[in-house]
């Protein structure tokens, strides 16, 4: 090599460091190692969350033979299908009075009452004529179990996940109960005898609480816990209600009508009484609840009103983007159903009766099945999205109100 060569490689060689002197090394302008494996990790989360129905029995009174006793779950993507039965408590803690006739006796699987969801202690909730008990949805383990003065009955909890309003079973009194721990913080006496259904509003402000031998629903501040109005007199005794987004309007089943009243929450006013029988259905005693419809739910959009009706063993779609509702149209279920609610994505219909309805095509879609091949049926159900390692992202609600705000947000 001459020396003209040589003085040139040398040049270029200088040129090198010297810009490698003042620009940052290749691996410092691209994402580190570790940046990239977070992002992969955080996808990989992401990919991994899979959504779930929680299914608690016995769900209908306590027949047994309709899945028997536990939490059973299946997998909403795989079509519904059969995942695993978590062991849970919830045994009669005395003998007690069984439907027609006789004597249960304590030891025995009690009727399932209610089911609530907290992201906040990653836990689900179950109640049974006596107790309450929560389970941790990571461990599949039963945390604790309290039995409650006067019984329990359907209870809610507060969007934070750390508070639970917990009906007496159909006394004059609910519990105001800590999520974490399950004691009891105050009691409330709201004057809306027969303790029984309860749902607390999506803006944390309000509770609203009905009891089946009052014709009226109370309203409850979520922070003092005092009873600010009362919506009625309505057309009967409450049984099964639901409310917009908006808490602006209830949608309530009452005694000795098939269909549904309409109440305005913020002025206590009933507005409309819809009656299915003013479209052609018969309102015959249907074989549970004692109540022509027990069971009405909104669509996550709030465009339809969903309404049970037992004896016709049917679930009756009315139109709710004209007031008052109008009827759309009728879905012949196999058995008698006594509540309705809905898949967070609005798609899914959810019936007691264990069917699956396709809410766009109002048809039956899928049959809940456990583990023997048995049919499932139960009106204590909720939807839970789960990561992988068991911590949920997002949960349902069991009373099927209205998510129009939810979804906009989207």
């Amino acid at each position: 090599m001459n020396m003209r060569a040589t003085l040139l490689i040398l040049l270029l060689i200088g040129l090198s460091v010297s810009a490698g002197a003042e620009t940052a090394p290749i691996t410092d302008r691209l994402p580190s190692v570790e940046a990239n494996s977070a992002t992969a990790k955080a996808k990989q989360s992401d990919d991994q969350v899979r959504r779930y129905l929680y299914v608690a029995v016995p769900g209908l009174r306590r027949y047994l033979e309709h899945g028997g006793h536990g939490l059973l779950v299946f997998d909403i993507e795989d079509d519904y299908r059969f995942v695993k039965r978590i062991p849970v408590a919830g045994l009669l803690r005395r003998d007690t009075p069984a439907i027609g006739g006789g004597v249960t006796p304590a030891g025995q699987p009690s009727n399932v009452k209610g089911i609530v969801v907290s992201l906040a202690t990653n836990s689900i909730y179950i109640s049974n004529l006596e107790t309450m008990q929560r389970i941790d949805l990571a461990t599949e383990e039963v945390v604790w179990e309290k039995e409650y003065e006067g019984g329990a009955d359907r209870m809610a909890i507060s969007p934070d996940g750390k508070t639970i309003y917990l009906p007496s079973l159909e006394k004059e009194h609910w519990h105001v109960v800590d999520a974490e721990s399950g004691e009891v913080l105050h009691k409330i006496i709201s004057g809306n005898s027969g303790a029984h259904n309860t749902i607390a509003g999506p803006d944390g402000e309000e509770v609203y609480l009905g009891g089946l031998r009052t014709n009226s629903l109370g309203i409850v501040d979520a922070e003092t816990y005092e009873v600010i109005r009362q919506v009625g007199p309505l057309g009967g005794p409450v049984r099964p209600f639901t409310i917009n987004s908006d808490q602006t309007h209830a949608y309530i089943n009452v005694n000795g009508l098939l269909g549904f009243e309409i109440a305005d929450l913020k002025t206590g006013k009933l507005l409309h009484r819809i009656d299915v029988t003013d479209d052609g259905f018969e309102a015959k005693q249907p074989l549970r609840h004692g109540v022509f419809s027990h069971g009405v739910g909104l669509t996550p959009d709030e465009t339809e009103v969903w309404v049970v009706d037992g004896a016709n063993e049917s679930l009756h779609v009315y139109d709710n983007t004209v007031v008052p509702p109008v009827y759309k149209q009728s879905i012949k279920l196999r058995k008698q159903p006594g509540w309705i609610t809905f898949s967070l994505d609005g798609k899914h219909a959810y019936a007691p009766t264990g069917e699956i309805i396709d809410v766009e095509t109002k048809t039956v879609v899928a049959q809940l099945v456990d583990e023997t091949g048995a049919l499932v049926k139960s009106e204590k159900i909720v939807e839970i999205h789960l990561t992988s390692d068991g911590r949920t992202v997002r949960a349902s609600d069991q009373f099927g109100i209205g998510r129009a705000n939810e979804l906009a947000r989207q």
